[in-house]
């Protein structure tokens, strides 16, 4: 372009070009990071409101049917299974054998495990579980330092507690 006597040119130079470009760099390579924080936080925390949900709807479902409705984990979605892989899905199943809800499988690399490897929770009735279960959620593969704890009570009420003790694959 010409310049003539009184005008200037507009516009960027390269050197110009070049360090907002190494500016926007840096900024994103500290952001990504942060983002991926985000992302772990809320999938977790999708998960254990599901869980709690699911405790919910199979103990209010047992008190209007007047009989048992068990929360278990289930890899097919029409049965129980018996490893205590929660990850693999769960359901909410009446005692005649109605699958009332499913659930479908965690994204690989989450696991969902109770403690002591309960696979099952049953609410009789008028509401009342036969026991109480402590399910933690977190990010086996690559392990996370976050993780939620579902409290489910033998009387149904649920918790969901945010821990970062970060040994899911431990």
């Amino acid at each position: 372009m010409q310049t003539t006597a009184g005008m200037r040119t507009r516009g960027f130079t390269l050197v110009e070009l070049m360090v907002t470009i190494v500016v926007l760099v840096v900024l994103v390579s500290v952001a990504v990071p942060s983002f991926d924080n985000i992302r772990l936080s809320s999938r977790l925390t999708s998960y254990a409101t599901d869980l709690v949900a699911g405790s919910q709807l199979a103990r209010s479902e047992a008190i209007k049917r007047n009989a048992a409705v068990t929360l278990c984990a289930s890899a097919n979605g029409t049965a129980c299974a018996t490893n205590g892989q929660w990850e693999a899905g769960w359901i909410v199943i009446s005692s005649g054998g109605q699958v009332i809800q499913k659930q479908p499988a965690a994204a690989s690399g989450y696991q969902i495990r109770d403690g002591g490897g309960l696979s099952a929770l049953s609410f009789d009735g008028t509401g009342v579980g036969g026991t109480a279960a402590d399910v933690t959620i977190c990010r086996a593969s690559p392990v996370g330092n976050q993780e939620r704890v579902v409290k489910i009570s033998a009387t149904g009420r649920s918790s969901i507690t945010r821990t970062s003790v970060g040994t899911c694959g431990a």
